[in-house]
């Protein structure tokens, strides 16, 4: 299996997203952010769609980085991924 890479850098998860037809989207939490999530495929009714600019505003305001992996056990593209906590990151 490919070995997961943990990034803040907002041009290398929003590329990410996009090779792999992700959206940004956000479960709405009643606040003003959200818990953030990736869509893929067709839209899921429990997310709401949001514009990048929204999407990295809650992602540093919440200091995350993006945990993700390129390529799946057997090979192909992978969509892992998962919002974890800033510290120890890098890129």
């Amino acid at each position: 299996m490919s070995e997961a890479k943990k990034t803040t850098n907002h041009d290398e998860i929003r590329n990410w997203v996009e090779e792999r037809d992700g959206r940004p989207a956000v479960v709405r939490t009643g606040g003003k952010g959200g818990i953030l999530r990736i869509d893929f495929g067709e839209p899921e009714d429990t997310l709401e769609p949001i514009e990048w600019d929204e999407f990295f505003r809650i992602f540093d305001e919440n200091d995350l980085a993006f945990l993700h992996q390129e390529e799946s056990g057997n090979g192909g593209q992978s969509r892992f991924n998962k919002f974890v906590e800033r510290s120890n990151a890098t890129s």
